[in-house]
């Protein structure tokens, strides 16, 4: 589930869009329920200034020359929080790594590998979805293909738009890890030549497959599931997976080696979890931030900065949320409601109900409080648990904070699109450090799921 917001701003206006994406209620874990994918386009925002940041690789299109396989040193990768890939736009809260494809079974200096950058790290979805006109056709990665041979391809439906493409093996690099010969999405490739999107799946919304729908490379989807649809492995699902001829597609299942599938599950070690490390921003907000997205939790103990290998244990200090094997969701506490809630670095803000809150005049999706900022309170709770300790946040007037051209805020929200949710976007994470466990997997502080800080 994921609640975002994009915008775009002129020098005097502003407009604003809600995305609220469609959870799949058919695609579950082991017979269970959770979203099959809860990203959306990024917030965008045409400012001044459109920043280079120190580390990626600023082009615009995503496409990096074709290399050799990288360097598999270190269980961490950088993260940045910048103004995005879009030419003249500038994102607003939205996470970015490199990642590099490599055609599947290749080795050394003679492998057909490319580094794509600002691909969007999301917690709340899981697998890795690239642009296809970021990739190479050097590239060569196969074509996932059902036992009849013919291709599969995917949907992804949200209410204000789709994504759709085939499915593809590639062996991928963040980082110093590596998962092999791993199902991605390649979103605007047409599976099996097919040149029409399936009714069912183009009746969910505008078909989004360009960087200027999109707003990143790709999508990193790093959550508490293996699996973007454990249910297709059982069953059909409309909109969502097909085998795919030039004459047309059909809704299929999939096997699980077939599915679009966590990548982080499939690395060899430091495959239990992810860590986002980003820093605090100032309350004024600021045009760039660095930190790290890292590996495993309770698998290195030391950090060692020559060979990228941070540690990433868990603080004695730090509160443990075990969360939904069905929905991936736990609660909180607010102004005495108990709310569906999730920790989702692909939302771009803080999405909660609150009558007393004015919405801005401008950006009339996000609060404007009055005075600005207001302190709120909130507890969550864990999956069949007690509610833990109370915690307090800011919510500014984003009206006020766009206007200075910052692109990095963590203190701006708005109202929920869905009712009776809160999301913890991108700016629960600055200055904390939150681990995302996977459903099943074995950690030092217990089995995932549970989301930690």
């Amino acid at each position: 589930m994921s609640i975002k917001h994009k915008f775009n701003s002129g020098l005097d206006t502003f407009f604003a869009m809600i995305l609220i994406a469609v959870l799949l209620a058919a695609c579950g874990k082991g017979g269970s329920t959770n979203p099959t994918t809860n990203t959306n386009p990024a917030t965008t925002t045409p400012v001044n200034t459109n920043p280079v940041t120190p580390g990626l690789n600023k082009t615009g299109t995503g496409n990096a020359a074709l290399s050799s396989i990288p360097s598999t040193t270190g269980n961490s990768v950088a993260m940045v929080v910048d103004a995005g890939p879009v030419p003249g736009i500038s994102s607003v809260n939205v996470g970015y790594v490199s990642v590099t494809v490599c055609t599947p079974g290749t080795v050394g200096s003679t492998a057909a590998c490319q580094t794509i950058d600002h691909v969007s790290v999301d917690t709340g979805s899981y697998g890795l979805r690239l642009l296809n006109s970021t990739l190479s056709s050097n590239l060569n990665l196969p074509a996932v293909v059902a036992a009849n041979g013919q291709a599969i391809g995917e949907c992804v439906p949200f209410v204000i738009g789709t994504t759709w493409g085939s499915v593809r093996l590639a062996d991928i690099y963040i980082g110093g890890e590596v998962a092999r010969s791993v199902p991605i999405q390649d979103i605007g490739d047409n599976p099996g030549g097919v040149t029409s999107v399936p009714t069912d799946c183009s009746s969910r919304g505008t078909i989004d497959v360009t960087l200027a729908q999109l707003g990143s490379n790709g999508i990193l989807g790093v959550g508490a599931f293996v699996n973007d649809c454990d249910a297709c492995l059982q069953q059909v699902q409309l909109a969502t997976y097909y085998t795919c001829t030039s004459s047309g597609c059909a809704n299929s299942t999939v096997t699980s080696a077939q599915v679009v599938r966590n990548p982080v599950a499939s690395f060899s070690i430091d495959n239990n979890g992810v860590l986002v490390d980003l820093p605090a921003v100032s309350p004024t907000g600021s045009i760039v931030i660095n930190g790290s997205l890292i590996f495993g939790i309770g698998t290195q103990s030391i950090s060692n900065s020559s060979t990228n290998v941070y540690s990433n244990l868990i603080p004695n200090t730090a509160s443990i949320f075990a969360i939904s094997p069905r929905t991936g969701n736990f609660t909180t506490n607010f102004n005495g409601a108990v709310l569906t809630s999730y920790l989702d670095s692909g939302s771009n803000g803080l999405f909660f109900n609150d009558a007393s809150i004015p919405t801005c005049p401008v950006n009339t999706w996000a609060f404007c409080p009055s005075p600005s900022p207001i302190t709120l309170s909130a507890s969550n709770v864990p999956y069949n648990g007690s509610a833990g300790p109370s915690f307090s946040f800011n919510v500014v007037a984003a009206d006020t904070i766009f206007l200075n051209s910052s692109i990095v805020a963590g203190n701006i929200g708005g109202p929920s699109g869905s009712a009776n949710t809160f999301a913890w976007g991108l700016p629960f994470f600055y200055g904390r450090k939150v681990f995302t466990a996977i459903s099943g997997a074995t950690t030092t502080a217990g089995p995932g799921p549970y989301w930690a800080y």
